[in-house]
């Protein structure tokens, strides 16, 4: 399977899509092509209207699209946002686990993920505070600790919570329900039947067949 422009202009159609690739960043990842927001519609990404409004469809379809679709969700990309089939999941926790290792114990990562253990799933602030991040300039660097966890595939997004208005409407941008795979998906969820080394073997030649126009570099940059 290999990413093209699609004629994708629903979350149903989207998440079929990332099913067949595997893997697919939410945004820009350099790597021509490659994210969600190339292969929709345009009047799927973000629109400004003339009296100041805004829609964007693909934004509002990631809660669905994790929640309906079996599909990972999170920083796994570079810092950067996408999904993830549960397919190749395990290879891929497999590879970054092992790569970059376990939280220390007694460390700032390992607070955070006991904190997740013991209330099962939280938004961001509420996970901040909990912490103890509660300081001036403390949002930036607990967010910095969230995206490397991300990044070692501890922690994922369940789900996005949005605020509602007096009329209980939504609005904004929403915040993102944050967990550990092992709560989300079972414990099984996160071992893999392969080495580590193995499972990097397989996602290289499985990223090469998708992005044949991508160098190596362009790859491995993704994948590190």
């Amino acid at each position: 399977m290999k990413v093209r422009k699609r004629s994708i202009y629903s979350a149903a159609g989207l998440m079929e899509y990332i099913q067949e690739v595997g893997f697919l960043p939410l945004l820009e990842s350099g790597i021509d092509g490659f994210s969600a927001d190339a292969v929709v519609e345009d009047d799927c990404r973000y629109v400004v209207y003339p009296d100041g409004g805004w829609d964007w469809p693909l934004w509002k379809w990631k809660g669905s699209i994790i929640t309906e679709g079996g599909l990972v969700y999170g920083k796994f990309f570079a810092g950067k946002a996408g999904f993830i089939s549960r397919e190749w999941w395990t290879d891929f926790c497999n590879y970054r686990r092992h790569k970059n290792g376990t939280p220390e114990e007694g460390s700032i990562e390992e607070t955070i993920l006991f904190t997740l253990q013991e209330q099962g799933s939280m938004i961001t602030r509420e996970l901040r505070a909990a912490c103890g991040f509660t300081g001036p300039k403390m949002r930036s660097k607990f967010d910095g600790y969230i995206t490397r966890l991300q990044m070692d595939c501890r922690i994922v997004t369940e789900d996005f919570v949005y605020p509602t208005d007096k009329h209980g409407n939504e609005y904004g941008w929403g915040w993102s329900l944050l967990t550990t795979p092992e709560q989300l998906y079972g414990k099984d969820s996160c071992h893999c039947e392969w080495s580590p080394e193995e499972s990097y073997e397989r996602l290289l030649t499985h990223f090469r067949k998708i992005l044949p126009d991508a160098t190596d570099h362009q790859i491995t940059k993704l994948l590190k």
